[in-house]
C-alpha cells in the first residue's frame, strides 16, 4: 500500500462514507471511490461493507486498519521531526480548545501574537471532541481535562474554583436560595448530561431536587452567557464572575470538588518549531494575566 492510498482508507473510515472521507481530504468523492476500488483490487478483498449507517470494515478492513494507522504515525512522526528544526516563525499552527476557554483567553493571546508574528496564521477549532494530537489534528491544545497519552508535553495553565453564581438582578428578583431547600422556587441551569464530569445531582453541594432546571447547555459559554442573562442560577468558574461585576457568588464559603482547569498539550516533536513556540508563549501569558 501506498500512503495515498492509506490517508483514504483511513478517511473513509473515520468519516463512515465516501462523501465524508472526501470532505476530509478536500478531493472529489469519485476520486475517493476509484482509489478504495483500486484498492480492494489490488489486496483482492473487500474493505468495508455497506451498510444503512455507512461504511463498516469488513475483516480485511480490520487487518488493514492496524497497519494503517502504524503507517500514519510514521508518516506524522517523520513529518513533526522535520518541522521541529523549522526556525522559520511563520506558516499555519492548528489550535483547539473550548468555546469559552477561546473567548476568554485563546482569541485575546492570538490579538498579541498577530501584533508580534503577523506571518503566523492560526486555525482555531472550537469543539468538544478531543482532536487527535498525535495524528496532526491539531498542533497545540487547550484543554479542561488533562491527558494521559505518551509523547505529550502537558502545562497547566490555570485552576479555578467552580462556585454558585447568579447576576444581581436574578437574586432581586427571586431572592437568595436557603440552604436545605434543594433550590426551591429557583431556576437553574445546568450542562447537558455528559458534557462534563464536574456535574451531578447538587449545585455547591447542596441537592437540586426541588429546583426548576429551565436550561441545560452543551457548553461553558453558553452556560455561562445564560447565567449572565439574568436567566437562572448555575455553577462558574471563579474566574468568569472575577470579570463580570453583575455575578454574585451564592454560599461563598461552597464549592464544587471538583476545580476547573485548563491544561495546554502539544506534541514534544513540535516543542522547537519557532512557530508552534510562539504560540505558546502567547497562549501561556494570557492565562498568567
Amino acid at each position: 500500500m501506498n500512503w495515498d492510498d492509506v490517508r483514504i482508507f483511513l478517511a473513509i473510515h473515520r468519516a463512515g462514507t465516501l462523501r465524508g472521507a472526501a470532505q476530509q481530504l478536500a478531493i472529489d468523492q469519485t476520486t475517493v471511490g476509484r482509489r478504495l476500488a483500486g484498492l480492494e483490487r489490488s489486496l483482492g478483498s473487500r474493505l468495508f461493507l455497506r451498510t444503512t449507517g455507512g461504511l463498516v470494515l469488513a475483516g480485511t478492513g480490520q487487518e488493514v486498519l492496524r497497519m494503517a494507522e502504524d503507517m500514519e504515525r510514521m508518516a506524522v512522526s517523520l513529518e513533526r521531526r522535520g518541522e521541529g528544526a523549522d526556525a522559520r516563525v511563520a506558516g499555519e499552527v492548528r489550535v483547539t480548545t473550548t468555546d469559552a476557554l477561546a473567548v476568554d483567553f485563546v482569541v485575546p493571546a492570538l490579538e498579541h501574537l498577530r501584533a508580534r508574528h503577523p506571518e503566523v496564521r492560526v486555525i482555531l477549532s472550537t469543539t468538544r471532541r478531543q482532536l487527535d494530537l498525535a495524528r496532526r489534528e491539531a498542533d497545540i491544545a487547550v484543554r479542561t481535562l488533562r491527558p494521559e497519552q505518551p509523547d505529550l508535553i502537558v502545562r497547566q495553565l490555570g485552576c479555578w474554583e467552580v462556585g454558585l453564581y447568579a447576576t444581581e438582578g436574578y437574586l432581586a428578583k427571586n431572592g437568595e436560595p436557603q440552604p436545605g431547600k434543594g433550590f426551591a422556587d429557583h431556576d437553574i441551569a445546568l450542562y447537558q448530561e455528559g458534557v462534563t464530569g464536574r456535574q451531578d445531582d447538587t449545585l455547591a453541594g447542596e441537592s437540586r431536587a426541588q429546583g426548576r432546571i429551565v436550561a441545560e447547555l452543551d457548553s461553558s459559554l453558553m452556560l455561562a452567557t445564560f447565567v449572565r442573562a439574568g436567566l437562572a442560577l448555575g455553577e462558574l468558574p471563579e474566574y468568569v464572575a472575577r470579570r463580570d461585576p453583575t455575578l454574585v457568588r451564592i454560599w461563598p464559603q461552597c464549592q464544587r470538588a471538583k476545580p476547573y482547569e485548563a491544561w495546554l498539550v502539544l506534541h514534544q516533536d513540535l516543542a522547537r518549531t519557532a512557530r508552534v513556540r510562539v504560540v505558546v508563549e502567547s497562549i501561556t501569558a494570557a492565562f498568567g494575566d
